[in-house]
């Protein structure tokens, strides 16, 4: 059996761990991407009898990628490259 153990920290007000059996890691990360847990003490996967600490892990999973603006338009700039290089072909 595998599930995950998710510890939200609520400062004074104490601690809860999220506990469900029908939770998958895809469910985890998707709820911490969303915004629904915040503040993470940790995550721990267990499995059969093992528990693994995989906060860091499903928290990096969790991240939004950064964009670059400036290079927003690859598919544009990857056409002017090919523009540019007929320009330069033997007639």
């Amino acid at each position: 059996m595998q599930y995950f153990v998710v510890m939200i920290d609520y400062g004074r007000r104490g601690r809860e761990a999220v506990v469900d059996p029908e939770m998958t890691r895809r469910d985890v990360v998707a709820r911490i991407a969303s915004g629904e847990y915040a503040n993470i003490s940790f995550v721990h996967e267990i499995v059969d009898q093992s528990v693994a600490d995989v906060t860091a892990a499903i928290m990096s999973e969790a991240s939004l990628p950064e964009i670059d603006g400036q290079n927003a338009d690859l598919q544009v700039a990857g056409f002017d490259h090919l523009r540019d290089l007929r320009k330069h072909e033997p007639a």
